[in-house]
């Protein structure tokens, strides 16, 4: 049964799987852990968005993630009081997202900046990037791409989280090298207009596919509460027109242990 506040970050504490494990904690929220490395993806956990989960609580965290600069994925009450609370942990951003994340009240020295083609170290651990369109791609010289994907490597296994993004070309190639275990995707599609979108369900299989990932879990399809429709579509999609994917749906505050090859 999924769990909430102390009782999940005791779940987190005291994990010690052989393979990484996965928490889904809504939104695009993530919590991944291998050994003793504990790391926070795009966690959107302010009071207003109700969530369950008390960001000044968290106290083990190695690092947090932020794919870009938007308010659900770097969210200033969150990361502050997940970093007041976890000492030693540092915030990886885009480097372009640095002078809005120290705006937010976050000093530098706690920021380890990067970009796409570049790498993170944490101890055995190594944290890639990839470009991410959202709605295309953007790139400034001095502050490189906006809108990153992040590539986890623990062991054996790489977990990628796309944040926000959709389709563009020669997205698969840059994901194919990296042997994506599981692919943390965002299904919330696009709406006509100018608004910023995500893949729609079947984009999304299509990349797992191309990118040769091979589990895909779906993502940001409702803050905390997943919107039906989404996740009744998802998985009519993936039985239907993807029976060799496979794929996990998570309730929100679940533990999944990625499952050794």
């Amino acid at each position: 049964m999924p769990l909430r506040g102390r009782d999940l970050i005791q779940e987190v504490d005291n994990s010690q799987g052989e393979t990484p494990a996965i928490w889904w904690l809504g939104h695009s929220g993530f919590v991944l852990k291998y050994r003793a490395t504990i790391f926070y993806v795009d966690p959107y956990l302010s009071s207003d968005a109700g969530s369950w989960l008390r960001a000044e609580e968290i106290a083990h965290a190695s690092l947090v993630l932020c794919t870009h600069a938007h308010g659900h994925h770097l969210d200033p009450a969150t990361v502050a009081g997940i970093l007041a609370a976890s000492r030693r942990a540092k915030l990886v951003i885009p480097k372009g997202v640095a002078d809005h994340a120290h705006s937010l009240g976050i000093s530098y020295q706690r920021m380890v900046t990067t970009d796409s083609g570049l790498r993170v170290e944490y101890l055995d651990d190594r944290i890639y990037s990839v470009p991410s369109a959202h709605n295309q791609l953007d790139w400034t010289p001095l502050g490189g791409y906006p809108y990153l994907g992040y590539l986890v490597r623990f062991g054996n296994c790489t977990i990628y989280h796309a944040g926000d993004c959709i389709p563009y070309p020669g997205l698969a190639d840059r994901l194919r090298p990296y042997n994506i275990t599981v692919a943390l995707l965002p299904i919330s599609g696009r709406k006509p207009g100018d608004a910023p979108g995500n893949f729609e369900i079947a984009e999304a299989a299509q990349l797992a596919e191309d990118a040769g990932a091979q589990w895909l879990v779906p993502m940001h399809y409702g803050m905390f509460q997943p919107d039906a429709g989404h996740v009744g579509g998802f998985i009519d999609h993936l039985l239907g027109q993807r029976p060799s994917q496979r794929f996990k749906v998570f309730e929100c505050g679940e533990k999944w242990d990625v499952p050794a090859e």
